[in-house]
C-alpha cells in the first residue's frame, strides 16, 4: 500500500512535469525533438505548419521547424513558410539561415523573398532600447520613403528620441504620406527645432495649401532658423514673395540663420539667389562658408564655379571639402584641374572629397589614391575613402567597398556598407554577408542599402 501510494505521486510529478515542458516546448520554440517526442513527418509538418500560418501562428511555425535536425530533408514550401514566420517575426538571424537553405550561394537570389528579410532588419529596430539603432533604422526608412510602412512611421514620431521622431517625419514625407498624415501635421507643435523645421519641411514639399496660413505667422513670429523654413514652405506653395524674406535672412547676424537660409537658396534653385550664395563663400564664419559651398553644389550651376574656385582655398578644411565635393555636383569635366591639386591636400578628408568629386567627374585615375585612402590609419579616414568611392559604379570601386565592409573597426564597415547601396552592379552577395555582420547598426545599413540594389533591379526590368 505504501509502495502504491509513492509510485502513484511518483508518476503524478512526472506527468505534471511532462506536460509542462510540452507547453513550454509550444509557447517559447524549444526542440519538438526531445528525448521522447517524435517528430512528425516532414509531408504531415508542412500540412500543419500550413495550416498554422494561415492562423497567424507563426511561432508554432518556428517551433515546428526546430522539431526536425538541422540537416533534416524538408520540402521548399516547408521552408518557404518558416522562412515568411521569421521574418513576420523580427527573426532575422534564422530568417537570413533559411533563405541560404532556400537559395545557395549558387544560385541566382530571389528578390521576392530578399525584400521582406531585408525590410524586416529594420523595421526590427524600430523599438530597440539603445536608441543609435532606432536612429539608424529610422534613416534608412527615410532613405527608402516606403509607402507599407505607414503604422511604422507614423509611430516613429511618439518616440523620446527627437533624432527618431525629425527621421520618422522625413519618412512620411519621402514615402508621399505627408497629407495624409494627422500625426506629421501634430509634428509641427514638437518642443524640438529639429522635428517642427522637418515637419514644415515635409508639408511644403506636399503642397500642404490649408497650413499657408500657419506657415505664414510662423514667418512672422519666430526669429530663428524656423522662419525661414516656413518662408521656404509658403515659397513652394506658391507664395513667391517669401523668397525676398529667405535672402535678406542670408545677410542677418545670426550665423545659423545664414546658414538656413543658404541651405533654403540652395535648394529652391532661383536664377536670383545665385549672387547672394556667391557671396556667402566670403563670410567671416566658416560654418556659413561651408554651408554656401554646399547649396552652391545644390544649386547646380556653372555660375558657381567661380566661388567654388575660391573656396578651395580657403583655410578651413571643412570649407574645402564641402567645394570640392560642390565642384563635383555640378557634373563640368573642365572642374578636373580645379580638383587635381586637393588630392594631396593636408588634411586627408579634404583629399577624400577630392577623389570623390574626380570619381563623380568619372575620372577613374584617382582610384589608387582612393585604395591608399582606405588603407590610413584612422577609421575615419577610411570611411570617407568609402563615401568617395560610392560616386563611382567601377569594379574596383566595388571590390575597394568590399574589403571595407570587413575592416576592423566598426564605422568603416558602416560607410562601406552604406556605400554600396548607391553603386549600380552585383552587390547583393556583398551586402548579404553585411546582414552578418557583429554590428547591428552595419547590419541596417546594409539592408537599407540590400532594399535599394532590389529597388533599382525592379525599375530596369520594368523598363
Amino acid at each position: 500500500m505504501v509502495v502504491s501510494s509513492v509510485t502513484d505521486r511518483t508518476s503524478g510529478r512526472w506527468l505534471a512535469v511532462t506536460l509542462i515542458g510540452l507547453t513550454l516546448a509550444t509557447l517559447v520554440g524549444f526542440p519538438w525533438n526531445a528525448p521522447g517526442w517524435a517528430a512528425p513527418a516532414p509531408a504531415a509538418a508542412e500540412k500543419d505548419a500550413a495550416a498554422r500560418f494561415n492562423a497567424g501562428d507563426y511561432a508554432a511555425v518556428l517551433a515546428l521547424y526546430r522539431s526536425f535536425p538541422a540537416d533534416a530533408a524538408l520540402s521548399k514550401n516547408f521552408l518557404r513558410l518558416t522562412f515568411q514566420s521569421a521574418v513576420r517575426l523580427g527573426q532575422t538571424g534564422e530568417a537570413l539561415l533559411l533563405y541560404h537553405r532556400l537559395h545557395p550561394a549558387s544560385t541566382s537570389h530571389d528578390a521576392a523573398l530578399l525584400r521582406p528579410l531585408a525590410l524586416s532588419f529594420i523595421t526590427s529596430r524600430v523599438h530597440d532600447p539603445q536608441e543609435h539603432l532606432r536612429i539608424a533604422a529610422y534613416t534608412e526608412l527615410a532613405e527608402l520613403g516606403l509607402p507599407e510602412t505607414a503604422p511604422i512611421l507614423e509611430d516613429g514620431l511618439l518616440d523620446t528620441s527627437p533624432l527618431v521622431r525629425a527621421r520618422a517625419v522625413e519618412a512620411i514625407g519621402k514615402a508621399g504620406l505627408a497629407l495624409k498624415s494627422g500625426a506629421l501635421r501634430r509634428a509641427l507643435n514638437d518642443e524640438r527645432l529639429a522635428v517642427r523645421i522637418a515637419a514644415i519641411t515635409a508639408l511644403g514639399n506636399a503642397k500642404a495649401t490649408d497650413l499657408a496660413d500657419r506657415f505664414a505667422h510662423i514667418g512672422r513670429t519666430e526669429d530663428g532658423p524656423e522662419a525661414i523654413f516656413a518662408y521656404a514652405a509658403l515659397y513652394q506653395l506658391g507664395r513667391t514673395d517669401a523668397l525676398a524674406d529667405i535672402t535678406q535672412a542670408a545677410t542677418l547676424p545670426d550665423a545659423e540663420v545664414r546658414m538656413a537660409a543658404l541651405g533654403v537658396l540652395g535648394r529652391l534653385k532661383q536664377r536670383s539667389s545665385l549672387a547672394v550664395l556667391s557671396q556667402a563663400v566670403y563670410d567671416p564664419n566658416p560654418s556659413v562658408r561651408a554651408f554656401a559651398a554646399g547649396a552652391l553644389g545644390e544649386f547646380g550651376a556653372a555660375g558657381g564655379v567661380a566661388p567654388l574656385t575660391h573656396a578651395i582655398g580657403d583655410e578651413m578644411a571643412m570649407v574645402r571639402g564641402t567645394a570640392a565635393e560642390s565642384l563635383g555636383r555640378l557634373g563640368i569635366k573642365d572642374n578636373r584641374p580645379l580638383l587635381q591639386p586637393l588630392t594631396n591636400d593636408p588634411s586627408f578628408q579634404v583629399r577624400a572629397h577630392a577623389v570623390g568629386a574626380l570619381l563623380r567627374l568619372n575620372d577613374l585615375s584617382v582610384l589608387p589614391m582612393a585604395a591608399e585612402l582606405a588603407r590610413h590609419p584612422d577609421p575615419a579616414i577610411r570611411s570617407a575613402a568609402a563615401k568617395a568611392v560610392s560616386l563611382t559604379s567601377d569594379a574596383q570601386a566595388r571590390t575597394l567597398l568590399s574589403t571595407l565592409l570587413q575592416d576592423q573597426q566598426p564605422q568603416p564597415r558602416l560607410m562601406a556598407a552604406k556605400a554600396l547601396g548607391k553603386t549600380s552592379g552585383p552587390a547583393v552577395p556583398v551586402l548579404l554577408k553585411g546582414l552578418q555582420d557583429s554590428d547591428e547598426a552595419v547590419r541596417i545599413a546594409a539592408a537599407g542599402s540590400l532594399m535599394q540594389h532590389l529597388a533599382r533591379d525592379t525599375r530596369s526590368r520594368r523598363q
